[in-house]
């Protein structure tokens, strides 16, 4: 799992030039499975229509997805 921190800092001045400083923090954390794992499963449950075959190939993911395209 990964996590990325992205911090923003933002320095306006008002009418009367009073200084406001506004900091942004965007966290983004990856937690459960991928795109390509999600895709990988969709592809193989609509073609083959089981759910074993459908784990098996989201536990493949991107390489499951790229031999389908050529293959199909």
């Amino acid at each position: 799992m990964g996590e990325q921190v992205e911090e923003k800092e933002v320095v306006t001045y008002g009418p009367d030039g009073s200084k406001k400083v506004t900091r942004t923090v965007n966290k983004t954390v990856q937690e459960g499975i991928g795109f390509g794992s999600a895709l990988a499963m969709v592809i193989s449950f609509c073609t083959w229509k089981s759910v074993g075959w459908a784990i098996l190939h989201g536990l493949l993911g991107w390489a499951y997805v790229i031999y389908y395209v050529i293959k199909y």
